[in-house]
């Protein structure tokens, strides 16, 4: 058997046919940068991102109570580092910042993927 040759894939069939099967060669022709994926397709997909300062649960009676001015306390302590999630998935950490008059999130924590996967557990 040549080393570029498929190796032989003769099956018999109930009939007693003989059928072949060829499978192609799945790393052919690819270059050292495709073996790490193109990710160029996946680009333009649309993520929720969500910065999340804290939680709290409260019955609803509380919660009919509230009114403009009213105080909401998270289970966060001030100064406690924001998770930043992608469609629901915590991705970072990071500290609230501000900019110009606006609030933005200085990531200080990427979450590993092996943390992500363990996570799901």
């Amino acid at each position: 058997m040549e080393a570029n040759n498929p190796p032989d894939t003769t099956a018999q069939n109930d009939a007693g046919d003989e059928a072949r099967y060829e499978f192609s060669d799945l790393n052919r022709g690819k270059g050292q940068q495709d073996l790490h994926g193109n990710l160029d397709f996946i680009l333009d997909v649309p993520l929720e991102i969500t910065i999340e300062l804290g939680r709290t649960s409260m019955p609803i009676n509380e919660l009919l109570k509230l009114g403009q001015g009213s105080v909401i306390e998270l289970a966060k302590l001030a100064g406690e580092t924001l998770e930043v999630l992608a469609n629901s998935r915590l991705i970072a950490r990071g500290e609230v910042v501000a900019i110009n008059e606006k609030y933005g999130v200085r990531l200080t924590e990427i979450i590993s993927p092996i943390e992500r996967i363990e996570r799901l557990r």
